[in-house]
């Protein structure tokens, strides 16, 4: 496939998960325990707790287990102030994933997480920073 052609399909499916309504594929958000928005995805817990300089998601099973990241595929969409940016996330052990952030986000700004966990299980979940 060109580039051009992967260009575009990635901007597809960039816009077709921004478009879609948030908590489509998860419930709606409810407070995780590290203090960030947590959402269901398929039997896997999914919490958000952003910083000035990173994203973190926390990886947690039933009755709150934690998931492994180490082999996870995942990146982060982030839509924030009219500009998108695609964000590479890395496992840190135990049920982390990390990537990190070139300015710190807005109020309001929408961020996809989407990828797969190593047991081939795939993950996408939602978020809007309060």
């Amino acid at each position: 496939m060109n580039t051009r052609l992967k260009f575009g399909a990635a901007m597809l499916a960039l816009i077709t998960a921004l478009a879609l309504p948030f908590g489509a594929n998860a419930h709606e958000a409810t407070k995780g325990p590290n203090g960030g928005a947590l959402v269901d995805v398929e039997g896997h817990h999914v919490e958000f707790v952003p910083t000035a300089a990173e994203l973190t998601f926390y990886l947690t099973g039933e009755k709150d287990a934690p998931i492994a990241s180490l082999g996870a595929k995942v990146k982060a969409i982030v839509q924030d102030n009219g500009k998108t940016a695609q964000i590479d996330l890395s496992a840190v052990e135990p049920n982390k994933l990390v990537g990190k952030l070139s300015a710190p986000l807005s109020s309001g700004a929408k961020v996809v997480v989407t990828g797969s966990l190593a047991d081939g299980h795939g993950l996408q979940a939602r978020f809007e920073t309060p």
